[in-house]
């Protein structure tokens, strides 16, 4: 199956729900994710660092589904910033009902050849930023006795590839992360799961990858092609909806690759 399938209809998924997405802007899995929680009838809020490319996601989301999400830029690197961000969220929404952690920073570097500043920056957004962004909003969700949080980690949390020690390394801890913290917050009715998806293909991926490589990952998947981001976000709005109500701890492949 080397064509993507059709776009999915909303059902009514996340009717009445509120959700905060990170770095919700472009064209990746955090717009797409976006997208379709709009689609499933969630108020939203988008986040990202990039300001005009998040207030041109938002006007997007608006176009296509009638309603124009709240916004608010940070950087999941500042803890100041990120408090800000869940200040604003329950401001701006009343309340939060779902987090999706989907900021995270790649990149190439073998380990020989690796800076520790290379290294850092991407533990830092990936790991640290899902750390610091849960830790701000499991007070609000904890005081209201429900919730739902969707890591974005990465099947190299699992798999070995050439070049992603930072990168594999910060998503595996996502999903150490996302294991630990469901234990810890199940008592108060919040689930905490993960994604990891294997390859999503959009338009900046390609522009931070070396040549050939997303040519031969491709050639690694069953069906044949890179999946599309909004097949990603289906994954997470499932995790996010009542549908999962009994599923917490857990981080589901998004993956059509050959084990």
């Amino acid at each position: 199956m080397k064509e993507a399938p059709p776009y999915p209809e909303g059902h009514g998924l996340l009717a009445g729900k509120t959700v905060v997405v990170t770095a919700a802007a472009g064209t990746g899995i955090g717009y797409a994710t976006a997208r379709r929680c709009a689609e499933e009838g969630a108020q939203l809020l988008l986040s990202d660092r990039h300001e005009r490319r998040m207030a041109e996601s938002a006007d997007r989301i608006a176009e296509l589904t009638g309603q124009k999400p709240a916004t608010f830029a940070c950087d999941v690197t500042d803890d100041a910033q990120v408090r800000g961000l869940v200040d604003a969220a329950v401001s701006e929404l009343g309340h939060v009902d779902v987090l999706v952690n989907n900021a995270g920073l790649g990149g190439h570097a073998r380990v020989a050849e690796m800076t520790d500043e290379q290294w850092q920056v991407v533990l830092d957004v990936t790991l640290n930023g899902t750390f610091r962004m849960t830790r701000a909003m499991l007070p609000h969700m904890m005081e209201r006795g429900r919730g739902a949080i969707v890591n974005n980690a990465s099947v190299l949390g699992w798999r070995a590839q050439e070049g992603q020690s930072h990168y594999a390394a910060a998503k595996a801890g996502v999903m150490a992360f996302t294991r630990c913290v469901a234990m810890e917050a199940a008592e108060s009715g919040i689930r905490v799961n993960a994604v990891a998806p294997s390859l999503a293909m959009h338009e900046f991926l390609s522009k931070v990858t070396p040549d050939g490589l997303l040519q031969d990952l491709t050639a690694r998947e069953a069906f044949g092609r890179a999946a599309e981001p909004f097949e990603i976000a289906n994954v997470i709005v499932f995790l996010a909806s009542d549908l999962a109500s009994y599923m917490t701890g857990e981080v589901l492949a998004v993956s059509s690759q050959h084990a």
